[in-house]
């Protein structure tokens, strides 16, 4: 076992492990101050010191520097009271050089060391030009990183079809794959409009209850298959898996149909157990 803090960089962003300081005490939403891949970061706790297995972690494990002092607060306030006009001057020289791309956020780093720049394109940009003149003009190292449709959600957030926060935004750490074939599973409309989220990708919900859904596909009769209910062949009309029940039609001798619910496991049918080949479109959460 070993003992560790959690902490995130931004609202909705991955969890990290750090090894927690000798002497520090931390709280839920304690800023503090740590050293990554990209240099000194500010973050906060998620949850205070606790012991996890060692299997959960990747080694070596980093040490949280410190607690973030008054000036490291208003260090990290004052970059993001800057990132609004950078905003401003990063887009006016997009357009000044002509390029075919949106620019979506921008970082400073906590030490002051650059600022990084992230933008969607539909190609390959280069953007050589617009570094030398953001480099002069901000006096700094400039970064810029292209990323894909579901990161620029994830950076600008919304609100999603079902009225709440985009899930990328809000509560999603890490992008999850998803496929058309998750939405025909689960019985849904496979109009794009109908099961796309706003990056115009298919919606990362698809994959919530995948799982369960796939399970309970293969217990269900498909539409249009014959079985035998308690009262007589019938041709199945539609499926219910969160009831795993089904709806069938039966002949009532006079020209018409008598329709009844049953429990799937009060119907005998043949279950395939060969896999159905589908073309999928896989939804790749891929930088780009």
């Amino acid at each position: 076992m070993v003992k560790v803090v959690g902490i995130k960089f931004k609202t909705g962003g991955k969890l990290y492990y750090f090894s927690p300081k000798e002497g520090e005490k931390y709280e839920r939403n304690t800023p503090v101050v740590v050293e990554t891949a990209k240099g000194l970061e500010y973050a906060w706790v998620v949850f205070p010191e606790k012991e996890i297995d060692e299997s959960e972690i990747v080694s070596p494990l980093k040490q949280i520097l410190r607690i973030a002092t008054q000036k490291d607060s208003e260090f990290y306030a004052s970059c993001l009271e800057k990132k609004p006009q950078a905003m401003k001057l990063c887009k006016e020289k997009i357009i000044q050089h002509g390029l075919e791309m949106k620019l979506v956020d921008c970082e400073y780093a906590f030490d002051g060391s650059k600022i990084v720049f992230f933008f969607t394109a539909a190609t390959r940009i280069d953007f050589r030009e617009l570094v030398k003149d953001l480099a002069s003009t901000f006096k700094n190292r400039i970064e810029l990183r292209q990323v894909g449709t579901r990161d620029e959600t994830k950076y600008l957030g919304g609100i999603a079809p079902c009225g709440r926060v985009c899930c990328c935004a809000g509560n999603m750490p890490e992008f999850k794959k998803v496929s058309i074939k998750m939405a025909k599973t689960q019985g849904l409309s496979l109009n794009p409009g109908k099961i796309s989220g706003i990056c115009g990708r298919l919606m990362c919900c698809l994959s919530y209850e995948s799982d369960y859904y796939a399970d309970a596909y293969k217990q269900m009769p498909k539409i249009g298959a014959e079985v035998t209910t308690p009262d007589g062949k019938s041709i199945v009309v539609s499926v219910n898996m969160l009831k795993m029940q089904i709806k069938t039609k039966m002949d009532d001798k006079n020209g018409g149909w008598i329709y009844k619910d049953y429990d799937v496991q009060d119907v005998k049918f043949k279950k395939s157990n060969q896999p159905e080949q589908e073309n999928e479109e896989n939804e790749e959460n891929e930088e780009e």
